[in-house]
């Protein structure tokens, strides 16, 4: 299968600053789509890249989430699964390292997993870093270079 980012290209992509507008916070209304709460944030990095932020929440167990950060492959439509925090509903496998576990888990988009035909993301790690959606949001937003306005950025003690 042709490899649509290397591993450099995906760590460049997941740090690249992306400025959060004024309302990023609406995210958390989630909307009803086939049994789960669902929206999402179209945002431009600094670099000009276009990302898309998506939220979903099972309506019957609130550990089926999922935080995704995705961006748009040139020239296409299509959404690259960058990083996706997810909750602790599934058991999950690395299909290529053979490790399975059963635990809220960070997925990471790899060249390796495109190579052997695998979704992008396919391959995650267990974390302790998070334990329902706010939190994964809150990790998303920590480890992908995401920044806040300065109006949410300022303090009145």
């Amino acid at each position: 299968m042709a490899v649509t980012y290397t591993d450099p290209e995906i760590t460049m992509l997941v740090g690249e600053r992306k400025p959060l507008p004024a309302d990023w916070r609406r995210l958390f209304r989630l909307r009803p789509k086939r049994g789960h709460g669902e929206n999402h944030l179209d945002l431009t990095g600094d670099d000009g890249n276009q990302f898309r932020l998506i939220l979903r929440q099972s309506i019957v167990n609130p550990l089926a989430f999922s935080v995704i950060l995705a961006v748009r492959v040139l020239q296409s439509s299509r959404l690259f699964r960058l990083r996706r925090n997810n909750g602790r509903n599934h058991q999950h496998t690395n299909s290529v390292e053979g490790d399975t576990f059963y635990d809220y888990h960070i997925h990471t988009a790899t060249e390796r997993y495109q190579e052997v035909g695998s979704r992008e993301d396919a391959y995650a790690e267990a974390t302790d870093r998070y334990s329902d959606l706010a939190g994964a949001v809150d990790c998303m937003l920590e480890d992908a270079g995401f920044y806040a306005p300065i109006s949410d950025q300022l303090s009145f003690f």
